[in-house]
């Protein structure tokens, strides 16, 4: 059998140390507890005895922590919140009905709900839940996540979706009007900036810093949701950059062109995140939609 990687006393020890600690009294703790007021002394001369050192000044009247004691009793309040967290979490986790995918409007839209109605058709005794905002997440909430960025900077499990291609776009009658041939012709051109300020989405002055673009940036127009900068575009109200995976249909449909048939490939892309490894249901839905990406 592994050696453990700590070496902790008894927890009856620990339970009855905090609670006579937490009480200043080992008959409050023994109330507390249901047990006898010997039985938590016996507890703590225990806990001392394996530690080397006396955790309370014992008086007459009561008992008071000494400074291994207050020591300790710090040490163990905040492990055990941690644990009462972690519990509160499963259990709640537990309770929820639906798995729970959290992502932006856009990504909602234009990606994932399509993928679900697909995954409904063959696993229609899983419920999902999506919760959609442009704001943070909250990560306890969702059961999974779509992201965009840097997917090497999780610890949590995650699968890559696809790379961020980033083309120009804009609606057809916009293009006839403006007449892009090469890159150059983009100065003065009307552009749409999505300006979040929270995903780390590719704006205009990264554009021109990669394609070396030296022309004038006309930046008309600035949104903070990636949904109405594609539909602005479609209103004729001028140029965006479009991400392929996510603008695929409005191409094939024909309401946005390519005004520039190249393209910019970042380092970053689109993947999912598995924030609740304990739940089988979302670990199926999150092997399905990574599996529905390739």
């Amino acid at each position: 059998m592994p050696n453990r990687p700590y070496d902790l006393p008894s927890s009856k020890w620990l339970v009855s140390f905090e609670a006579a600690a937490r009480n200043a009294s080992f008959k409050l703790a023994a109330e507390e507890l249901g047990v006898t007021p010997a039985a938590i002394s016996h507890q703590v001369k225990a806990l001392e005895s394996d530690l080397n050192c006396e955790l309370f000044h014992r008086f007459h009247r009561g008992v008071e922590l000494t400074e291994s004691g207050a020591y300790l009793l710090v040490s163990l309040q905040r492990a055990f919140e941690g644990i009462n967290e972690s519990l509160s979490q499963l259990r709640a986790q537990h309770r929820r009905s639906s798995v729970a995918i959290g992502s932006t409007p856009a990504v909602s839209s234009l990606w994932l709900t399509p993928r679900l109605a697909e995954f409904w058709k063959s696993h229609g005794h899983i419920s999902v839940a999506q919760i959609v905002s442009d704001m943070p997440l909250d990560t306890p909430a969702c059961d999974i996540s779509v992201n965009y960025g840097d997917m090497t900077r999780e610890t949590l499990p995650c699968r890559h979706l696809f790379h961020g291609n980033i083309s120009i776009l804009a609606s057809p009658r916009f293009a006839k009007k403006h007449n892009v041939e090469d890159i150059q012709d983009m100065s003065g051109v009307p552009l749409i900036q999505l300006a979040d300020g929270l995903a780390e989405w590719m704006n205009w002055q990264q554009w021109s810093k990669a394609k070396n673009f030296k022309g004038t940036l006309n930046i008309e127009h600035r949104v903070n949701n990636y949904s109405i900068a594609l539909q602005a575009a479609q209103d004729d109200m001028g140029a965006v950059l479009g991400w392929h995976s996510l603008t695929a249909e409005l191409l094939e449909s024909g309401k946005l062109v390519r005004l520039l048939p190249d393209s910019v490939n970042t380092n970053l892309g689109f993947y999912l995140k598995l924030h609740n490894e304990n739940s089988s249901r979302a670990r199926r839905v999150f092997e399905w939609l990574s599996e529905s990406a390739i």
